[in-house]
């Protein structure tokens, strides 16, 4: 996997509305939508429980051609030979995580409104810098909202892709799309109602018109 192949829908697990006896079910059927990355997150099991999801999950996105990311969890991501890892502000650093997972792993860094933190974690070697929220999150209900002005600004001072993450849903994804980030990180538009396959499929359609 390379940074091009860093682009389009990046649908994110959660605790709640995709819990381990449903998640594979969920997962395939956002990668049959089109969904070429999958985040697994989950902030309440521990790694050794995760393991065989873990290994489940990476086999899904090998068939279907897709980038398998863990958040937070560098160690685990070393152990299940995920493609990459997502760290935020209060994990390991980027440098510290590389030193860990040697150069064939990507690394995805939060910088929420920070175009500075991007420039560093860029420096630093993060194959990507995220940035959010753009609206209110449901998932994420404390989380600051940002101008889309940072966009612009990451789009034309960094070279990495640019990710967008934060209430981002069919309603107001218009808004986002002019900006062209690389891609678009949802977790409630993706794994929320009857149909993540539909959802998959309609976030697909509105970036890709």
């Amino acid at each position: 996997m390379s940074q091009k192949d860093l682009a389009g829908v990046y649908a994110i697990t959660d605790n709640i509305l995709t819990p381990h006896n449903t998640i594979l079910e969920k997962v395939s059927e956002a990668l049959l939508g089109g969904v070429k990355l999958i985040q697994l997150r989950d902030k309440k099991s521990n790694d050794i429980d995760l393991i065989e999801i873990c290994d489940d999950i990476r086999s899904l996105c090998k068939a279907h051609d897709a980038i398998f990311i863990i958040n937070d969890r560098v160690e685990l991501t070393k152990k299940v030979k995920a493609d990459g890892v997502h760290v935020g502000f209060h994990n390991l650093s980027v440098p510290e995580t590389r030193a860990i997972l040697g150069k064939d792993f990507i690394i995805g860094a939060s910088c929420y409104g920070d175009i500075e933190r991007a420039k560093k974690v860029e420096k630093e070697g993060a194959d990507y810098a995220a940035f959010g929220a753009f609206f209110p999150s449901p998932t994420k209900p404390n989380a600051k909202v940002i101008s889309m002005d940072i966009i612009k600004q990451a789009k034309d001072q960094l070279k990495i892709p640019v990710c967008v993450i934060g209430g981002i849903n069919k309603d107001n994804i218009k808004k986002v799309i002019p900006y062209k980030p690389d891609m678009y990180a949802m977790v409630s538009s993706i794994f929320e109602g009857n149909s993540v396959y539909n959802n998959a499929r309609m976030i697909n359609s509105l970036i890709n018109q």
